[in-house]
């Protein structure tokens, strides 16, 4: 217990009296002081594949690239005594150059370019993996060199196996061969990866695609620990298998760990999966146990002591999360060891980010610092680029009404419904069975069978409607769904990215049409200002959707 809550609860970089956090909101509570390790340099310049140390067909290294990389991931050295604030470093470098990336591989033809074993790529083709998306061609090259990183592409982009690849070609049954036999199915019995996600839907999630990938001989090399199931059975899995990856959700990581059960102090990779949501207040005292045991060891002195930073070195830790508040960007400097921004076809130092950006929705005044997603750029680049955005305005009373016509006037086969509120949520969902249109409810009310039979009838077609609250907007992978509604407004634009993603995943065709009522309209405008992206007003007549919009020609769109 003193472990996971001390007096001065030291988390990502800075102190804060326990007594006190709960004071604070969930965005203001990652805002605690942090040390800079270094300053950016005012003249970086392109960073490019060779520059991070990966060889390209198109060429090597030059000296001036490498010295300029040389700058960026030294520290500067501070005397005893004294402390560097890393916003008035940022602030004097003034406005940091974007370092794009040129080199051939980060436009990958297939997955061989990146620097995978032959064993994984067999099994990649075996399972119809041919092509990189842009995602998994920019991170899977700078993992494999040993960089931490924050991956931020739009959902459905293929983000889960930019990561699990780098780690699958370095740990377990199909890493890469070595000189002393590594790779050897069964050598290495202790956990060498640990992934955390923040529900148990995206946790199994990742489960299957790592049992997929490693296949169905070597399928016990990984362990989901996710919260709704049998903890001891678990443990006694953890036991029998002796997994080179676990899979879980926070609370139950945690809790194994406290109890002994989970050793994880020589773990080479930590993930986070949905960083911004694990970096929420609701999570802290879990992530914190497990940021400070993933990858320590035993031995090691508390944060900010000079043994920490070797923890630091030693475990490569990953961010991921299609939006990246500031305050993730905060805590992956603190935690992380020199961590890069990865992008599709970008890498950016994380020091090179400002802290401006747009204000939340539901906050106008809070701080860009602290809300904002990075860059200061619109959220696009966390939408999916073949979605089509609409939104209608309707009565309250009116609203499943609105949603049937929606549903038949576009012809979606599989649409997924948001809500705020359960209650509402239940209403909705016997409403549209009342007029002929099968649906069901899916909430953190439902037991764990009754999920996952929800579910499994969602993704086989057999029901039409899914009507759920945020609780799928992260981790809900259903390829063939083609049409997301917000019956409720999103709380922001992060919140809406996340909802959008459910649909279009993997370059498919997909639809969001928003439900709101006249007083709401500002909202929708202001979060077509923050995601850049067009939110025309619609309507539905004789089973068709038309554009209302004045400065639009209003004609019938194709369904």
């Amino acid at each position: 217990m003193p472990a996971l809550i001390s007096s001065r609860l030291l988390l990502f970089g800075g102190s804060l009296p326990f007594q006190k956090l709960s004071q604070f909101s969930r965005k203001t509570w990652f805002h605690s002081g942090v040390t800079i390790r270094h300053q950016v340099d005012r003249d970086i310049g392109p960073l490019s594949l060779a520059s991070v140390g990966i060889k390209s067909a198109l060429g090597t290294t030059e000296p001036r690239e490498t010295e300029k990389v040389k700058r960026l991931n030294s520290r500067t050295e501070v005397p005893k005594g004294k402390k560097v604030v890393r916003s008035n470093a940022v602030k004097s470098a003034g406005k940091p150059k974007m370092l794009e990336i040129e080199a051939a591989p980060f436009a990958a033809q297939s997955f061989s370019e990146l620097g995978l074993p032959q064993s994984l790529i067999e099994r990649l083709e075996s399972e119809r993996f041919v092509t990189p998306t842009d995602v998994q061609s920019a991170a899977i090259p700078v993992i494999l060199k040993g960089h931490d990183v924050v991956i931020q592409s739009y959902t459905g982009s293929g983000k889960t196996l930019a990561y699990l690849l780098p780690i699958l070609a370095e740990v377990g049954p199909l890493k890469k061969k070595t000189s002393d036999g590594g790779g050897e199915p069964g050598k290495k019995t202790d956990i060498e990866a640990v992934v955390v996600a923040p529900s148990r839907e995206l946790g199994m999630q990742i489960v299957r695609e790592v049992e997929k990938i490693l296949g169905p001989a070597n399928k016990r090399a990984v362990q989901q620990l996710v919260g709704g199931a049998n903890r001891s059975r678990q443990e006694e899995a953890l036991k029998k298998n002796k997994p080179v990856i676990v899979v879980g959700t926070p609370g139950r990581i945690a809790e194994i760990s406290a109890a002994g059960k989970l050793h994880t102090h020589g773990c080479r990779y930590l993930v986070i999966d949905e960083v911004d949501e694990l970096f929420s207040f609701n999570f802290r005292e879990d992530m914190h146990r497990i940021l400070e045991h993933v990858g320590r060891r035993s031995g090691a002195g508390p944060i900010g002591s000079k043994s920490s930073l070797v923890r630091r070195v030693e475990r490569q830790t990953i961010l991921v999360s299609a939006t990246v508040p500031f305050s993730v960007i905060r805590a992956a400097r603190s935690w992380g060891n020199d961590p890069l921004l990865v992008q599709a076809k970008k890498v950016i130092p994380l020091e090179s980010i400002p802290h401006t950006g747009p204000v939340s929705l539901s906050n106008p005044t809070t701080s860009p610092s602290s809300s904002s997603n990075i860059q200061g750029q619109p959220a696009v680049e966390s939408l999916p680029p073949s979605l089509k955005h609409y939104h209608c305005v309707t009565r309250l009373q009116h609203k499943v009404d609105t949603l049937r016509r929606c549903v038949h006037a576009l012809d979606a086969k599989s649409v997924i419904v948001f809500m705020n509120h359960t209650k509402q949520l239940k209403d909705a969902v016997f409403k549209l069975e009342a007029r002929g249109m099968s649906a069901v409810e899916l909430h953190g009310d439902l037991g764990k069978l009754a999920r996952s039979t929800t579910l499994k009838k969602f993704k086989s077609g057999e029901v039409r409607v899914l009507v759920t609250n945020e609780l799928s907007a992260r981790g809900l992978d259903v390829a063939e769904c083609d049409l997301v509604v917000n019956l409720d407004l999103p709380t922001d634009s992060i919140h809406y990215a996340h909802r959008a993603g459910r649909t279009g995943r993997l370059g498919r065709p997909g639809t969001v049409v928003t439900m709101c009522e006249e007083p709401e309209v500002f909202v929708v405008k202001k979060l077509q200002k923050q995601l850049g992206v067009p939110i025309p007003a619609c309507e539905f007549v004789e089973g068709k959707l038309f554009v209302t919009e004045e400065e639009k020609t209003t004609q019938p769109l194709s369904s």
